[in-house]
């Protein structure tokens, strides 16, 4: 179904302003699913704003479509402000096909709202790819999403974007504590986005996945729209090394100091920490300067975090995850719970090519490293070579409080032949196994010639 929804959508590119296509395409989607749900559904669909509406009726076919987005928005509450109203101008007759096609597609029976889930996520997937650099602005990679949130495990509690995009961030989340036998309710959503149609993407996405959220439109350093908001766990991909953003020097929000006027990525730190409640957690995508710039005061702020015991785990990340942007990313993991080690891991040699320019975190990448944060929350970690180490403030102040992993890894341990241990342990495993196999069908051709000697 996803393939055939998009192929139908693509025929509609090139009679639609590049701008509006994205929203163009999932809000007809979106309006089929409501109106193939309606009575059954969480959405209210008024009389005349059903599907077969559409082309019932006499007169233009966008006007009808805008009508009817309009009804669906008065009838529920939550989509006030989220659906297009934007068809009305564009070619008539290509959207009569498209809406004939999309009309073949049937969202009925208790499947479809993952159904839909998996539409729009696919969907969301091509948009950004297809938009470059600029998808980058309402989409943060699966892998990176899914990495995030099995390392935080937000089981239940206040869930906090300050930049959400489309909404990514909640969705995995929802999904993450619905697979752990917990219920939708569970978490609370909360979120801020500055751009208003990639805010309309997120809420959306969210009544898509039937998550009730408190979205706000605005700009997350001019006009915090949560001033009294204690998250539990905050997820969030900023802009990276934003040059033009809103600075207030004297925002109570910089306690570690004032971020500097060309590079907002310590501001989004800051102010992630103060949303943070009591026993919060939080993990950001940065971008490697990050971890070990010192200019215009850089370097103070984040000596300053790590002695306040906020940081408590960074990961360098391999490159290429992000199409969007060559710039190389890092994870910083934050916590209100005050620390004397930071862990660091080194996973820039992890992930698998899907294709000529994009790399993804595979599941056994995402375990391995969410397994060792959870270690090192525990009792169990074990630094590994190459991969993770545990370092407390007096080695990282030796560095100046640079946090690049790869400055306290170390290297991986290495056979006296020069091969990595890892990839012995692995080899030797591979071997091992093999011969037991083989001894098991030796031991069968035994077994069978003796007993035809004894027939």
């Amino acid at each position: 179904m996803k393939e055939v929804l998009w192929k139908a959508a693509d025929k509609l590119r090139g009679s639609v302003d590049a701008g509006q296509y994205r929203d163009f395409v999932l809000g007809l989607v979106f309006l089929k699913y409501v109106s193939d749900s309606s009575g059954g559904g969480a959405f209210q669909v008024p009389d005349g704003a059903r599907w077969e509406d559409l082309t019932a009726a006499p007169g233009s076919l966008g006007e009808r479509i805008d009508s009817a987005m309009d009804a669906v928005m008065r009838a529920n509450p939550p989509l006030d402000g989220a659906l297009p109203k934007i068809f009305s101008g564009v070619d008539q007759r290509r959207l009569g096909e498209l809406v004939q096609l999309i009309g073949q597609v049937r969202f009925g029976g208790k499947a479809a709202r993952d159904v839909l889930g998996e539409v729009y996520e696919y969907f969301l997937e091509k948009f950004a790819r297809a938009e470059g650099k600029r998808g980058g602005e309402f989409y943060t990679p699966p892998s990176v999403v899914r990495l995030l949130v099995e390392i935080l495990e937000p089981y239940k509690g206040r869930v906090y974007d300050p930049c959400c995009g489309s909404g990514g961030m909640f969705v995995q989340a929802e999904k993450f504590v619905l697979s752990h036998r917990g219920r939708l309710g569970d978490i609370a959503v909360h979120g801020q986005e500055a751009n208003e149609r990639t805010w309309r993407l997120a809420k959306m996405n969210l009544a898509v996945h039937e998550i009730a959220g408190d979205l706000r439109c605005s700009d997350t350093f001019h006009a915090d729209a949560h001033p009294g908001l204690r998250a539990d766990y905050v997820l969030a991909n900023p802009p990276f090394n934003m040059s033009d953003w809103y600075r207030d020097p004297g925002d109570p929000r910089w306690r570690y100091g004032v971020p500097p006027a060309g590079n907002a990525n310590f501001a989004w730190i800051q102010h992630i920490l103060s949303k943070l409640g009591p026993d919060g957690r939080a993990g950001v995508v940065m971008a490697n300067g990050s971890m070990s710039s010192r200019l215009s005061g850089e370097g103070g702020i984040r000596a300053a975090l790590v002695e306040a015991g906020l940081v408590s785990c960074m990961v360098a990340l391999p490159d290429r995850l992000f199409r969007s942007t060559p710039i190389p990313a890092c994870l910083w993991f934050l916590d209100r719970a005050p620390r004397d080690r930071v862990l660091f891991v080194d996973a820039r040699s992890m992930g698998t090519m899907i294709d000529r320019t994009e790399r993804v975190l595979t599941e056994d990448d995402i375990a391995r490293i969410a397994g060792a944060y959870r270690s090192r929350r525990g009792s169990g970690h074990a630094d590994v070579p190459g991969f993770c180490r545990s370092a407390g403030l007096d080695e990282i102040r030796s560095h100046d409080h640079v946090l690049t992993p790869g400055r306290y890894v170390g290297a991986a341990r290495t056979s006296p032949d020069g091969e990595p241990m890892a990839d012995r342990v692995e080899r030797l495993t591979k071997e091992l196994f093999a011969h037991f196999e083989e001894s098991a069908r030796l031991d069968r051709v035994v077994r069978d010639e003796l007993g035809r000697l004894d027939g």
